[in-house]
């Protein structure tokens, strides 16, 4: 282990003996921890071990730093404190862990580096470790990125470590008794003559212990937790409807808020006239917004019809007004003044061109968003100087820092209580609707304001996936390409997210273009990907799975497009290029459980598609049946490997979602444009996948990989592409753009 691996492993264990009260460890300023940030929330008997525990009488309280949407990250993570702490995972409580840079997610940036996540050598990994300063730096309290394990799994478990350590040394010092006589197990330290204290039994004697400062890990052959499907620990709250999530909120004198704004994507409000709206039924007040207004009512239904009867004069916004020119906007992008990176240029492309036989074909995907089920809302109450904020939300310090300087209140005087969420895929990164909330609360001073948007305007103001173009020209040899020259254009989510609204100079290339194109392990002789930079004239975010979503299509079909131009079979082509053991192994793994060669009945198709985004080798197949009702979606089948399966039932949820999230946005997904407006507005016509169109799912979970994976994304990217090339496979057609829908009826 490098240098800096070693440095970062132990930066968690200095900031917890530093959290203590003892000496500040360390000779560089990154190694000096953040304030725990429970040690001025915690009740008088409560005890905080790290930012991860706390114990008292009542029982073990794990901190989840990372938002839960349903991937069911805080059942993993606090598995990893659960693991070392020794206790089972029912005897815990999960909470999510306040606004703090504590709670920094180390593992986000890894994504942008240059260098392919199956780059092993000593500098690749050394330069992904090093992104763990700035990530400590910045303070990114964010969920994004499949991050959240990978970020954790050293991190939380060292957390369990630590507090068992300390509660043996706490029951040492109680009992007089050398602390390597006790042992910790099922929650309680044992003596060697069989006597139990249990841990919330020494929450009072913690005070002024010196937290543990060599705790040893679980060997991963002794462990009882991890790796073993668990149940979730939210599962009883949400089939019960007692989970809270950010719509359920209810404080006293509480008011509703709902918001219109300006349709045309930019434009401006000149005028509006709400006389009518104030004669309705419970309305208190009507406030002006930068591009729109907001209704103040007694419920969220009376704000709702209410906000339909204000009489708006909109500004048309200056920018491209049609779905065309939009398009026009990324076609021009395909030139040398526009190029925003070339992370890989192998051979000679120019020369492998020369005197040969060229495919080539030009692919496009649409703005696409996040339809979350649950509608984006905030509740904010400003009260005596402080300000609250009950929300789902993926970033709370960047809603906080937003928060004050909309208030003028310093940070240390809001609280952000991140809730449940009915789903997120990125959308949740940005905090407009918190921001909204919090004006609304200086507007009524004292109550807490609900804000809740409709569905129609969370569709129509979304920060959409980014339309993007690719362009490609191969030249196939007798088994595999020789030559590849592929070529992308988006506008940047790297440029929009961290610069414009996080105010975190986004320099360099945006990898995200490119993403899941340059470093996917395929050997080619000529090997040249290049990204061009759109203009961002509509508000782009991430989308689940980011710049993979559209790359693994336009990737995966222009290789399935090379082996049939040679009448090849584009699985066994596919192993023949791959030089990445876990890849091949899920391909192979995929091969075997579809049947893949078998013979098909006339008018059935199968479609193979492989993406590596995240560090994370998934191969899908997809089996369709042309029938006189359309295109029907029979049998979906995915390897993957994520280093090592923490819990195997979640991850086949996760890729049980992911691939029908792929599957939906891959048949009909699409935001269109015209007058500067979305023309999509609710699921009548931003629809998704069906249970009747959702095909039979066989998932495989291999753990082949050298590092310890997340799996809320990966299973996405190859969806579009498995499915498209089982429509060619069953009806000859080749489709070059999504939503399949528009070229092709589905059953």
């Amino acid at each position: 282990m490098g240098t800096l691996a070693k440095v970062t492993r132990r930066t968690f264990l200095f900031g917890s003996v530093a959290i203590a009260g003892g000496a500040a460890f360390g000779f560089w300023k990154y190694r000096q921890p953040y304030e725990n940030p429970l040690s001025k929330r915690l009740e008088p008997s409560e005890k905080t071990l790290t930012p991860y525990v706390i114990i008292s009488k009542d029982g073990i309280k794990i901190i989840a730093p990372r938002a839960e949407m349903g991937q069911g990250s805080h059942t993993s993570l606090a598995a990893l404190v659960a693991e070392e702490l020794r206790v089972k995972l029912s005897d815990v409580s999960v909470i999510h862990g306040p606004a703090s840079k504590a709670y920094y997610n180390a593992a986000v940036m890894e994504e942008a580096v240059p260098f392919a996540q199956v780059d092993e050598s000593s500098l690749a990994r050394n330069v992904r470790e090093f992104t763990k300063v700035p990530a400590k730096f910045l303070g990114l309290h964010i969920t994004g990125g499949s991050s959240s394990i990978a970020d954790g799994f050293d991190k939380m478990r060292m957390a369990g470590a630590v507090a068992r350590d300390t509660l043996i040394e706490a029951a040492a010092i109680n009992l007089r008794v050398p602390a390597s006589t006790l042992t910790a197990d099922d929650g309680a330290v044992t003596t060697i003559d069989g006597r139990r204290i249990a841990y919330i039994d020494l929450a009072e004697s913690l005070d002024g212990i010196e937290l543990a400062k060599e705790p040893m890990l679980t060997p991963q052959s002794e462990w009882r937790v991890l790796g073993q499907s668990q149940d979730r620990v939210d599962m009883f709250g949400k089939v019960t409807g007692t989970a809270e999530f950010g719509i359920d909120v209810e404080l006293p004198e509480m008011l509703f808020a709902t918001v219109r704004m300006n349709p045309s994507i930019g434009g401006k409000m000149r005028s509006f006239d709400a006389s009518k709206a104030l004669n309705e039924r419970g309305v208190e007040s009507i406030v002006e917004l930068d591009n729109g207004i907001a209704v103040i009512a007694t419920n969220t239904w009376y704000a709702f019809n209410a906000a339909r009867k204000v009489a708006i004069d909109w500004q048309q916004s200056d920018g491209p007004q049609t779905q065309k020119e939009l398009l026009n906007l990324v076609l021009d992008s395909f030139d040398d003044d526009y190029k925003d990176s070339r992370f890989r240029d192998d051979g000679d492309c120019d020369e492998g061109c020369e005197n040969a036989e060229i495919i080539s074909a030009e692919y496009h995907v649409p703005y696409l968003a996040h339809a979350a089920m649950e509608p984006l809302n905030a509740t904010a109450l400003l009260k005596d100087g402080h300000l609250d904020i009950w929300a789902g939300n993926q970033w709370p310090t960047l809603a906080r820092s937003k928060a004050a300087e909309i208030s003028g209140l310093s940070e240390d005087d809001i609280e952000i209580h991140t809730l449940l969420m009915g789903g997120g895929f990125g959308r949740r990164l940005e905090p407009v609707y918190i921001e909204q909330a919090v004006k609304l609360a200086m507007k009524h001073e004292g109550r807490p304001i609900k804000l809740t948007w409709t569905r129609e305007e969370d569709t129509t103001h979304d920060h959409y996936r980014p339309l993007a173009v690719a362009r490609f020209r191969g030249v196939m040899g007798d088994h595999i390409p020789e030559t590849i020259d592929f070529e992308t254009a988006s506008a940047s989510v790297a440029a929009s997210q961290m610069g414009e609204r996080a105010g975190i100079p986004a320099v360099g290339p945006d990898p995200a273009i490119a993403q899941s194109a340059w470093d996917q392990p395929y050997k080619v002789p000529n090997y040249r990907v290049t990204a061009y930079r759109a203009p961002a004239a509509i508000p782009v975010s991430s989308w689940r799975s980011v710049g993979a979503s559209q790359n693994g299509f336009f990737h995966e079909s222009m290789l399935d497009e090379l082996a049939h131009s040679k009448g090849l079979d584009p699985l066994k082509m596919r192993l023949d290029m791959i030089n990445h053991l876990p890849s091949q192994k899920v391909l192979e793994a995929v091969q075997a459980m579809s049947n893949w060669g078998s013979p098909l009945p006339k008018g059935t198709g199968r479609g193979i598609a492989y993406c590596l985004s995240f560090g994370v080798p998934v191969a899908e197949v997809i089996e369709v049946v042309n029938t006189d009702r359309g295109i029907k979606i029979t049998k979906a089948f995915a390897a993957v490997d994520v280093g090592v399966a923490l819990d195997p039932r979640n991850i086949e949820a996760q890729v049980f979602g992911g691939l029908n999230f792929g599957l939906a946005a891959a048949m009909m997904g699409e935001v269109t444009f015209d007058k500067g407006a979305a023309q999509q507005s609710n699921f009548h016509n931003y629809n998704s996948i069906r249970m009747n169109q959702s095909p039979d799912f066989s998932i495989k979970i291999l753990e082949n990989g050298t590092r310890v994976k997340g799996i809320g994304e990966p299973a996405t990217p190859p969806a579009a592409p498995a499915l498209a090339n089982a429509i060619f496979s069953a009806t000859g057609k080749r489709i070059r753009e999504l939503p399949l829908s528009k070229h092709i009826k589905f059953a």
